[in-house]
């Protein structure tokens, strides 16, 4: 994958042009559906569930909005969609060509629209979270203390000391003390991440790891614990992840364009795999700032929201050092102005973004292809602080 990353700076540079020339480019009328129909980020009607206002009519500056495309283009970074949802209504979206590497299909330059799918990638992490709470909600598991090791009776010989310790309230808040590094490079070979995708049985694999720390005491980012709760999930309503997933979010929320990708050894990524298109990405963050409700139907209890979104550990070594983890969540603040806002996130490797505002009632997705950058995410950030919640007239 390193081979690729070195080629990203290159091809990004040629995206200053293109986002350019399309901050000044309006379309004609008539557009295909799923298209921008015009350059300041008018959202098109694609029959998915929102509800389409102008930015001025649910309190936001629509003329602060059309300058994120300028911003991007200064920071010479592939972003290819930023999507902005206040008081429940989509008020903007934007799509921007580039250069993209996603699951199963060649890297190269790609077109992106509002029908079009994108990599989440580590997003599917803080989806995973939701669908345990379900079933929490549901009994299927009793609950975030059950033990890890009550799920997986049959890797006894694969399992190491302190593993009884762990439960899965240890998983979703990756405080399982188990040694895992999967920051180093991919073809490294003690970077543990590449083994999900090699090895035969990798919940095996994750199950042999040696305990470093006990629980709670040491933060470390894990995907290896996610594809142990994906599995705990499947075993309980028995069903695959991506049914359960489809039956129990999903659907729900009116996501019907939805792939969730297998590793090559068959076992679905729990912790990376999902695509989604980004309209669609954005409902997640309007489920969580709803509290688990989506047009009044409530789909994730409130209460599991609440556990999910409360900081647990200082989240250090990954994404910078600025942010707070709960249940497969992110949070973090901005500066606007003089004030201080607090956010919730999904983060996705590459620049994938779900920011849910509590405080503005906002929601803004974005989707990117900042592979192995030394930067990655910080566009998403940029324009999350510095345009779409100063945009914001009012608090309410």
């Amino acid at each position: 994958m390193n081979d690729r990353f070195s080629r990203l700076t290159v091809l990004g540079a040629g995206l200053v042009l293109a986002l350019s020339l399309s901050a000044t480019h309006v379309r004609a009328e008539g557009v295909p559906p799923g298209q921008t129909n015009q350059a300041c980020g008018s959202p098109s009607s694609i029959d998915d569930g929102w509800e389409i206002a102008s930015p001025d009519s649910v309190g936001m500056d629509g003329a602060k909005l059309c300058a994120i495309a300028a911003r991007l283009a200064q920071r010479a970074t592939s972003i290819h969609s930023v999507v902005v949802i206040r008081h429940g209504k989509l008020v903007f979206e934007r799509y921007f060509p580039g250069y993209d590497d996603p699951w199963g299909q060649p890297d190269g330059q790609y077109d992106f629209t509002a029908t079009t799918r994108h990599d989440m990638r580590s997003v599917s992490k803080s989806v995973t979270s939701l669908l345990t709470g379900i079933a929490v909600d549901r009994k299927l598991i009793a609950g975030v203390d059950e033990p890890v090791l009550k799920f997986f009776s049959g890797y006894a010989a694969e399992k190491q000391p302190g593993w009884e310790a762990i439960t899965l309230r240890h998983l979703l808040t990756m405080s399982s003390g188990m040694k895992w590094d999967e920051a180093r490079a991919w073809t490294d070979p003690e970077n543990d991440e590449p083994h999900l995708v090699t090895e035969p049985d990798p919940l095996g694999y994750v199950l042999s790891r040696p305990i470093a720390a006990p629980p709670d005491t040491l933060w470390t980012y894990n995907g290896g614990g996610t594809e142990l709760l994906g599995n705990i999930i499947e075993q309980v309503s028995k069903k695959s992840l991506e049914t359960f997933a489809r039956e129990a979010l999903f659907q729900p929320l009116g996501i019907t364009d939805v792939e969730w990708k297998n590793y090559k050894n068959g076992k679905i990524a729990a912790a990376s795999g999902l695509r989604l298109r980004p309209r669609d990405a954005a409902k997640i963050g309007q489920l969580v700032l709803n509290r688990g409700q989506w047009n009044g139907r409530q789909i994730v209890s409130a209460d599991w929201i609440a556990q999910s979104i409360t900081p647990r550990f200082q989240a250090i070594g990954l994404f910078g050092s600025s942010q707070f983890y709960g249940y497969q969540w992110w949070m973090g603040r901005s500066l606007a102005g003089d004030e201080e806002i607090k956010w919730v996130a999904a983060f996705g490797w590459g620049g994938q973004r779900i920011f849910i505002v509590p405080e503005r009632d906002l929601v803004m997705m974005t989707t990117a292809a900042q592979y192995g950058q030394p930067k990655e995410g910080v566009a998403a950030i940029d324009i999350l602080s510095n345009i779409v919640i100063p945009s914001v007239r009012d608090a309410h």
